[in-house]
C-alpha cells in the first residue's frame, strides 16, 4: 500500500517519505479501513517534531490519528456486518505505530466508529481529536443557560466547535481572536462576543461584557500563555477547563486559584475513561446524526503533499481543518 511514513523526528520535508509499506492485515478484535481521508492536527507535527520531549516511540510511524474510510475485512471474533461500514477513526495513532495516512489501517474494532451518511470522508476526517476534545471541554465546563463562558481561541479547530457546543448549552459565548477574519468564523459558529486579544484588554473586556461579575468559565487552548488573564475576567468558583498548553511549565497565581475556588480541569482526549468516553460517542453521534456540527474543512491536499499539509497546520496558515485525500 502507499503510505507516509517517517523513521526518526525532525522538520516534515527532511523526515516525511511518501511509498510502499506492507498492507495491513486485522487481527483479532480488529477492523481494516480503506482509509480515503486523513486528518491532519497539531499533535501531529508535535510529535513528528519531537516537541516537548515527545520520543518517536516505534521504528517507523505512519502519522495522524484521524481519518474516514470504509471497512473492508474484519478479524476474528468482529462481525462480518461491518465490512462496507463507512467509519471515523479516533485514537488511530495513540500509542500505536500506523496511523491514517496510508490506504489501510488495521485497528481495534472500537476506534472505527460508524459515520452517518450525510457525513463526508473530508469532514469525518475532523471528528477524532477536534470535536471529541470539544465535547469533553464543555462538557467539563458545566455549562447551562444563563451560564458565561470564555473560549480560548474560537476560530481555532477545536475552539469552534466548543463554540457551537456551548451555544447548544444555552450558554453566553465570549471567545478570543486575532485577526478579522476569525473573528466572523467564530461569529459564524454562534459567538455572542468576539475579543481580539492583540488589540484589546481582554480582562477589561470581559468585565464590560459580563456586567464585571467574570465568566462562568473557561475552555482554555493555551494555559500557559493565557492563565495571567485569569484574575481580571475569571469570577469566584469558575471552572476552567484545559485541553491545550504552550509550553511545559506555567506561573500560576496560586493563592488567587485557591482564594477564588477556582476548579481546573485538565483534560486529555486520548485517554478518556471508559465511561465518559461512551457518553461522548453517544452525544457526538447524535449531533452528526442530526447535523447539528459545522466542519470546515479548509484545504485538501493529496497524500503525496504531507510535509507541506503540516507545515501549513504548523503555521497557522489556513482557518478549519486540512485534510489529505488518499489515493
Amino acid at each position: 500500500m502507499q503510505a507516509a511514513f517517517y523513521t526518526h523526528q525532525g522538520p516534515a520535508p527532511e523526515v516525511l517519505t511518501v511509498g510502499d509499506q506492507p498492507t495491513p492485515q486485522p487481527g483479532p478484535g480488529e477492523v481494516r479501513v480503506r482509509l480515503a481521508t486523513s486528518g491532519v492536527n497539531p499533535s501531529d507535527w508535535k510529535v513528528r517534531k519531537g516537541g516537548m520531549g515527545r520520543a518517536l516511540g516505534f521504528p517507523l510511524v505512519i502519522p495522524h490519528s484521524d481519518g474516514a474510510g470504509t471497512i473492508d475485512a474484519v478479524g476474528e471474533g468482529v462481525p462480518r456486518e461491518r465490512i462496507g461500514e463507512r467509519v471515523w477513526t479516533w485514537n488511530a495513532q495513540w500509542n500505536r505505530p500506523f496511523g491514517t495516512a496510508a490506504q489501510f489501517i488495521a485497528l481495534p474494532s472500537e476506534l472505527a466508529v460508524r459515520m452517518p451518511t450525510r457525513l463526508s470522508d473530508a469532514e469525518g476526517a475532523c471528528i477524532g481529536i477536534p470535536v471529541r476534545t470539544a465535547w469533553q471541554a464543555v462538557h467539563r465546563a458545566q455549562l447551562a443557560p444563563g451560564r458565561t463562558v470564555l473560549v480560548s481561541g474560537g476560530a481555532g479547530s477545536v475552539g469552534h466547535y466548543a463554540v457551537q457546543m456551548a451555544k447548544r448549552q444555552g450558554a453566553t459565548v465570549l471567545t478570543t481572536v486575532s485577526t478579522d477574519d476569525k473573528a466572523a468564523h467564530a461569529r459564524a459558529a454562534g459567538a455572542d462576543h468576539v475579543i481580539r486579544y492583540r488589540d484589546e484588554d481582554v480582562g477589561a473586556r470581559v468585565q464590560a461584557l459580563t456586567g464585571g461579575r467574570g465568566v462562568d468559565a473557561v475552555v482554555e487552548m493555551d494555559f500557559t500563555t493565557n492563565v495571567r488573564h485569569y484574575p481580571a475576567c475569571v469570577r469566584s468558583g469558575a471552572t476552567v477547563v484545559v485541553y491545550g498548553l504552550g509550553a511545559q511549565e506555567a506561573t500560576l497565581p496560586t493563592y488567587w486559584f485557591m482564594r477564588n475556588r477556582i476548579r481546573l480541569e485538565h483534560l486529555f482526549v486520548y485517554d478518556m475513561d471508559a465511561d465518559e468516553r461512551a457518553l461522548c460517542h453517544r452525544e457526538v453521534g447524535a449531533l452528526l446524526e442530526a447535523g447539528a456540527l459545522h466542519h470546515t474543512i479548509a484545504l485538501r491536499l493529496p497524500l503525496a503533499d504531507i510535509a507541506r499539509a503540516h507545515d501549513i497546520v504548523e503555521q497557522g496558515r489556513v482557518l478549519g481543518h486540512v485534510v489529505l485525500d488518499i489515493p
